[in-house]
């Protein structure tokens, strides 16, 4: 099928699991936030689970081609996966710079990171026995999560990310064995910060990738839309992305009018094009959505393209995400009839 639809990771955890006031009052957790939870931890799990099937049938019901779990089970897209790794010091947390530019409790790296145990893998076979579509699952980038965390053992902060790079290796190989189409790999700090992106994060994404063959992504963002509101009109980093071994490429375009011609450096890779603007609850129109996918074609053909909502879906109420996914199915199959007729 052209123009396969799909979220890029999250979509919107219900009220009665997470509270989502606190969550949506303060920076995305790097560290655990257990406070965020409304269930008791001896229910949390089958809560959660509970919550999941609800993510995935509202993907179901909107028409999505490519299911995710919706991060239903995480306090943050990196905090799941960053504080799960042997070499950090879970009780004395650490303090690092946000991309915003604000101070927040980040993992406290004491030791050499390691793996010790698959973290998503169930997450990935409980997605797979509830949908009969196409699966993708995320899991935090090497880079990002080397700027996410409070350097206090290693020497070289290139070393530090190879061996998140690693760890991270491990966990797609475990998933892809369990039955994931896709595994995306979330890496916004490297739209955030370009300079050591280019000195270290490529070759942290390729070690990440290294001996993978199936279909990788990788997600730069600008930033959640209900935490950094500004939008630089341009990418930072991006076409760099066109050496590496994924196979595609999830950006964004709706909410900072992205100039598209950009996606012709990139004449290799899948785009996942974002194409719902997050930062209004506002319900694009599927002619809308039609037009920010016909603004890609002159650079991007219609069979090198997936169509997204620009970020995770996580701070929007749940009826607004289910009503803009909705838009974006019904605008992505009018481009799809407009090629047909072509």
């Amino acid at each position: 099928m052209l123009l396969p639809t799909s979220l890029v990771g999250s979509y919107p955890q219900p009220e009665w699991l997470i509270d989502r006031k606190k969550l949506a009052g303060r920076f995305p957790p790097r560290v655990r936030a257990k406070e965020l939870w409304r269930i008791a931890p001896e229910w949390i799990e089958e809560a959660q689970d509970d919550a999941t099937i609800m993510a995935i049938r509202a993907q179901e019901r909107a028409g999505l081609d490519i299911v995710t779990d919706g991060e239903i089970r995480r306090e943050s897209y990196s905090n799941r996966f960053a504080t799960a790794l042997e070499g950090v010091d879970l009780d004395n947390p650490g303090t690092a710079l946000d991309r915003s530019g604000h101070p927040n409790p980040v993992p406290r790296v004491s030791g050499k990171i390691r793996r010790k145990h698959a973290v998503e893998v169930r997450d990935l076979q409980f997605l797979r026995a509830n949908t009969d579509r196409r699966t993708k699952i995320t899991v935090a980038g090497p880079y990002t999560m080397s700027q996410q965390a409070q350097n206090d053992f290693y020497r070289d902060p290139e070393e530090m990310a190879m061996d998140y790079a690693a760890a991270v290796n491990e966990e797609i190989k475990d998933l892809f064995a369990a039955g994931a189409d896709i595994v995306q790999i979330d890496e916004p700090y490297m739209q955030a910060r370009p300079e050591k992106a280019r000195l270290y994060g490529l070759k942290a994404l390729d070690r990440a990738l290294d001996g993978i063959a199936q279909t990788t992504a990788v997600h730069l963002c600008f930033g959640y839309a209900a935490i950094i509101h500004e939008r630089p009109s341009g990418y930072s980093f991006l076409t760099e992305l066109g050496k590496t071994g994924v196979r595609q490429i999830s950006i964004e375009t709706a909410q900072s009018n992205l100039d598209c011609s950009v996606l012709a450096g990139l004449p290799e890779k899948t785009i996942i094009l974002g194409v719902l603007d997050l930062s209004t609850p506002e319900i694009e129109s599927p002619a809308t959505v039609a037009e920010r996918i016909r603004r890609a074609l002159p650079y991007v053909p219609a069979a090198r393209l997936v169509i997204a909502p620009d970020c995770g879906m996580k701070y929007l109420a749940r009826e607004v995400a289910d009503g803009k996914m909705r838009a974006m199915v019904e605008g992505a199959a009018i481009v799809r009839a407009e090629l047909a007729r072509a």
